[in-house]
C-alpha cells in the first residue's frame, strides 16, 4: 500500500535520464511520493531521474517500475517539499471540478543561475537565491522580510514584495517581461 494517495492529473513537463538526455513527458497520476510518467524513453529500474513539471516544478527520484508507455517514478523530497507538493496536487486535481482560477499568470521555471542580489530603496543590498521565476515575478530565498509592497530591485529588475513565506519572499516585476531569457539575463549581477 503506497504511503501517499495518487491523484489523477494531466501535467506536461520534461525529464532527464542519468545520461543527461532530455525528453518531453506527461504525468497522469501523482502523489508526493511517486508519479506515473508517460515518456518516449523509459530508462531502467533504479535509474535517477530529474523532471521539471508545469505547475509543480523540479522533482527528483528514480524509476521504480516500467509501465505501459512510460514509467513509475519514486519522488525524493524533504517533508516540507512533500507538503507543498501535496497542496499543489490537490489544487491541480480539483481546479477543473471546482472551476478554480489559475494559480499563476505565467509558467514558473528554475533559472540556470540562481544567485542574485536584492537592493532595497535605501540602498541596502542582500544576496539571495532564486527559487523560481516567471515573466511576471520571482520567488526568492532571502534573509530579510521587506514589508508587503516594498519596492526592490532584483538583479536589474524593478519589483515589489507581494508575499512572504518561511525562507523568503515573492516579488512581482514592475512590468511583465516578454521572454524568460531576458528575465534570466536581468537577474544576473553584471
Amino acid at each position: 500500500m503506497p504511503r501517499f494517495q495518487r491523484v489523477k492529473i494531466s501535467v506536461l513537463g520534461r525529464y532527464m535520464l542519468a545520461d543527461r538526455r532530455e525528453f518531453p513527458c506527461q504525468v497522469l497520476e501523482m502523489s508526493p511520493g511517486d508519479a506515473v510518467v508517460i515518456a518516449p524513453v523509459t530508462g531502467i529500474v533504479g535509474e535517477k531521474i530529474i523532471a521539471y513539471l508545469d505547475h509543480i516544478g523540479r522533482i527528483e527520484g528514480a524509476i521504480i517500475e516500467a509501465v505501459e508507455g512510460g514509467f513509475l517514478m519514486e519522488v525524493s523530497a524533504s517533508a516540507r517539499k512533500r507538503d507543498k507538493m501535496a497542496a499543489q496536487l490537490t489544487w491541480l486535481a480539483n481546479k477543473d471540478i471546482l472551476n478554480l482560477p489559475e494559480d499563476r499568470r505565467h509558467e514558473r521555471v528554475v533559472p540556470d543561475n540562481r544567485h542574485s542580489t536584492v537592493v532595497l530603496d535605501d540602498g541596502r543590498r542582500y544576496n539571495c537565491k532564486i527559487i523560481d521565476i516567471s515573466l511576471s515575478g520571482a520567488a526568492i530565498e532571502l534573509a530579510v522580510r521587506p514589508a508587503m509592497g516594498t519596492p526592490v530591485t532584483l538583479g536589474r529588475m524593478r519589483a515589489r514584495v507581494v508575499r512572504h513565506f518561511p525562507d523568503g519572499v515573492a516579488v512581482e516585476f514592475v512590468s511583465a517581461q516578454e521572454m524568460l531569457g531576458v528575465v534570466q539575463q536581468n537577474l544576473r549581477l553584471n
